[in-house]
């Protein structure tokens, strides 16, 4: 028997047929759980929020036990693109969430203990969340409701309990404040009960699900986006332990062969440093009453133009959660965005174009985001404040005869986001393209972007989601 963890990775990751729950299962499963759970997202004014109001100094918008997370305003300047001064609202979210996965194995393969999740901002009602989803202020119970589920796997030393991942991530740097979350997979060895709305598994059965429109959530996006599936001795001791004459796709030559990259890592490192040392980013933490074309009314706290975002309150009753009932504040985009990947072989292994993206809230300046990113509809003709580059490609792959490889929506994170939604891409683009790009563009392959998904807040959010989406089958 293999133990090499990268081993059972690949292999759960290229199992797309479980014995204990079939994919047209899951999906009676899952449909039953949107028929069955009692959820209400209702619209209210901010006076009518509970536990929640604005700062009579600050006009923040904050929770008054201080816990949860604030809207607060913040000025940003910057030399990096062709905006260099705006002030906006920003989510302040200190503390640091768990986003965690339990693994087991079942006839010697890898299974993935997931959860039927309702957030209040979700898209399809019910969405497939980790195992444990939950910042500091809900696994500490302030809201003074349950514990989540599975929680002690996470938090204590258990002999049954192996850590297989374990690394701190970014979250959206546009709407949080250098906000990160735990993201985490473990393994079991002992019995567990499986709880009413959980079930298990496999990655490939995960990421087959991800063919279709908002169905897994962004936090399980984020945390399989890490996972390490080895290098081509991993995948030959797979057909030769399975028996199977099963061949490698172009993604998966690219998340294993570390031997035909057009650039080192070592200047990959370089790039990204040279950037981070010319980029200027200054954040300033001001009252959210003083932030300039930005309007406040009593159901709303929106920009002047009705562009980008608005923040608003609701009052969520969902009948499966730790507390049934609440009120909140939610980030509503005004429009759905998209997010792409521009694809391309060089020494015959596909390599991906990178983007290194300068956000309000990121924790170190710059990340690598997708080739493009418009979270916000700025896409649109007229509505962007600067060109977007390699946009038209997206928007227009047949007139440059690109091939579209993926193409769905995935949402946002629902906790925090109203039904927000990009379009999320991979697209092939043609054998003419050149090489060379811009200065704040990189070629990547699969595997040397698992690499810095490894280390903190290199890869967005963005990034790791239309990650996590790349099937081997």
């Amino acid at each position: 028997m293999n133990n090499n963890i990268k081993y059972h990775f690949l292999k759960s990751a290229l199992t797309t047929e479980n014995t204990l729950m079939s994919n047209d299962d899951f999906l009676h499963w899952i449909e039953e759980k949107k028929k069955t759970t009692h959820h209400k997202i209702t619209f209210i004014p901010f006076s009518n929020m509970e536990n929640w109001g604005f700062n009579s100094t600050t006009g923040n918008l904050e929770h008054f036990s201080g816990n949860f997370f604030s809207i607060e305003g913040i000025n940003i300047k910057t030399n990096w693109g062709k905006v260099s001064e705006w002030s906006q609202p920003i989510i302040n979210q200190p503390e640091i969430g768990f986003l965690g996965i339990i693994t087991k194995k079942f006839n010697n393969t890898l299974y993935f203990l997931m959860q039927a999740k309702i957030e209040p901002g979700n898209i399809n009602v019910v969405q497939l969340s980790p195992t444990l989803q939950a910042t500091k202020s809900n696994y500490t119970q302030v809201h003074q409701g349950n514990a989540p589920f599975y929680l002690d796997y996470f938090l204590s030393e258990r002999k049954d309990v192996t850590v297989l991942l374990d690394q701190l991530q970014s979250e959206q740097g546009a709407r949080f404040l250098k906000k990160r979350n735990r993201n985490m997979i473990v393994e079991i060895n002992s019995e567990i009960e499986l709880k009413d709305n959980f079930c298990w598994l496999t990655l490939g059965q995960i990421k087959e699900l991800l063919k279709y429109d908002n169905i897994i959530n962004m936090d399980t996006r984020t945390v399989i986006s890490g996972i390490p599936f080895g290098n081509l001795s991993t995948f030959e001791s797979f057909k030769k332990e399975e028996n199977t004459d099963l061949k490698l796709n172009n993604f998966l030559i690219s998340e294993l062969d570390n031997s035909k990259a057009i650039h080192s890592i070592e200047h990959i490192i370089s790039w990204i440093t040279r950037l981070k040392s010319f980029a200027e980013l200054e954040v300033e933490r001001i009252p959210l009453n003083s932030i300039s074309d930005w309007k406040k009314d009593n159901f709303s706290i929106h920009h002047k133009d009705h562009k980008y975002f608005s923040v608003v309150a609701v009052k969520a009753e969902i009948g499966n959660r730790e507390v049934k009932s609440w009120t909140q504040p939610l980030v509503k985009s005004a429009q759905e965005g998209i997010i792409a990947f521009l694809i391309k072989k060089i020494n015959g292994i596909y390599h991906f174009l990178v983007q290194a993206k300068l956000e309000s809230g990121n924790f170190d300046i710059v990340e690598l985001a997708p080739t493009v990113q418009c979270l916000t509809g700025n896409y649109r003709k007229g509505e962007n404040e600067y060109e977007v580059e390699f946009l038209d490609i997206v928007l227009n792959p047949e007139k440059h005869h690109a091939k579209v490889l993926y193409n769905t929506f995935q949402s946002e994170e629902g906790g925090r986001f109203y039904q927000e939604q990009n379009k999320n891409m991979l697209i092939e683009v043609a054998n003419d393209f050149e090489v060379e790009v811009p200065e704040k563009f990189c070629w990547m392959t699969l595997n040397q972007l698992k690499d810095f998904i490894k280390f903190n807040n290199y890869l967005n959010i963005q990034s790791r989601s239309l990650l996590s989406t790349i099937r081997f089958k």
